[in-house]
């Protein structure tokens, strides 16, 4: 805003180079164009969920949630993003709100004037706006993380901010078409047809039960939210006291929601690389340039996550079109005892190559 107002007041020329944003009427203009396709995004899934006699009032609704809520839930993950990383964004459980408040106004404004059996329905609807919103917020996360990366080496923000654009609208045409083939070579947990071998989507599952209890007032589900509430007030107050009482004991709430309701094959390598890192930066203390050996450490890692991601595309696309779960199997099944074995043990090997060269590489720099 600030740089919009120099260049109307004639003196754009005197802003920095790291102060060139684009003009805050042309994203404002862009954002208005973006809204109309929401809007009819929002229309046709309601008249196709059977909710037609109210699809203008939906509609309206809807897109006050995403311009509003939406707003508010980016600027409180893209600070996050920005501030320490888009893996520490609070998307998750912010999104719990984001689908309270879409629920919240489903019962006030629709509910009363349909029948029992429209409370699915609206509980797809709520769940649909609610991704709206989160992909309004996922996308606040990644731009918000380029855009402090560029201000540490002083790029400039306007070039950064369209080649995000860019970046949106190719992830657009990429993401659904992956999505598709891992739904049709797996599918999600809870989805209808899933197979034995469906992924697990805690979080979707944990946003989607709390849709169906606000809108169809399920006394089960809020009989295990409101435990879930009282155990982490408990946490809560215990880390507090814990704070309070001891110099280095704590009991941090998000990592005890994340290891209650996140499944032990996620989260025990969460910890294993925890204790990786913490192997890794103990030597890094010892070499001559700690920091920057620690930096190298840290991108061998994302290489890391990098490569699993793409491989596992790679290897979704050769599931669903051989309509085989182990198309590159070379063994029968009684080897996979041993090739478990086998396969963590040449994992450990190559880990421990990789930071080793790493080590050698900066020492020698």
């Amino acid at each position: 805003i600030a740089s919009y107002r120099a260049r109307k007041a004639g003196k754009g020329d005197t802003l920095a180079r790291t102060e060139h944003d684009i003009p805050v009427d042309q994203v404002g203009l862009v954002s208005l164009l973006c809204i109309l396709p929401i809007c009819w995004l929002l229309w046709d899934f309601a008249r196709s969920a059977g909710l037609g006699d109210h699809a203008l009032l939906l509609t309206i609704g809807g897109i006050v949630i995403v311009v509003v809520v939406g707003f508010l839930v980016s600027t409180v993950c893209g600070y996050m993003a920005g501030l320490i990383g888009a893996s520490n964004s609070p998307l998750s459980g912010i999104g719990i709100l984001v689908v309270a408040i879409t629920a919240l106004f489903l019962v006030v404004s629709v509910k009363s004037s349909l029948p029992p059996q429209m409370g699915k329905a609206l509980v797809a609807y709520s769940l649909f706006v609610t991704a709206v919103v989160f992909n309004v917020a996922a996308i606040a996360n990644n731009n918000l993380q380029d855009l402090k990366t560029g201000q540490l080496v002083e790029s400039t923000p306007s070039k950064q901010q369209w080649a995000l654009v860019i970046g949106v609208v190719a992830s657009a045409l990429v993401i659904p078409p992956v999505l598709d083939l891992v739904n049709k070579a797996y599918g999600f947990a809870g989805a209808p047809g899933a197979s034995a071998h469906a992924l697990p989507a805690p979080q979707a599952g944990l946003i989607s039960a709390l849709g169906q209890a606000v809108i169809q007032n399920d006394p089960e589900k809020w009989q295990l939210m409101s435990w879930g509430a009282l155990i982490g007030a408990a946490i809560i107050t215990l880390d507090w006291l814990l704070s309070k009482t001891t110099r280095s004991m704590r009991v941090p709430p998000l990592a005890v929601g994340l290891g209650i309701y996140l499944p032990t094959a996620s989260t025990l390598m969460v910890t294993v690389g925890a204790l990786v890192g913490w192997w890794f930066d103990r030597g890094a203390d010892r070499t001559a340039k700690p920091e920057a050996t620690k930096q190298l450490g840290v991108l061998l890692a994302s290489g890391l996550i990098v490569g699993e991601s793409v491989l596992a595309v790679i290897f979704t696309a050769l599931v669903a079109f051989t309509n085989n779960q182990f198309p590159i199997g070379v063994v029968g099944d009684s080897f996979s005892t041993a090739s478990e074995w086998l396969g963590g043990i040449a994992f450990v090997l190559v880990i421990y190559a990789l930071y080793r060269w790493v080590g050698r590489a900066l020492s020698a720099a």
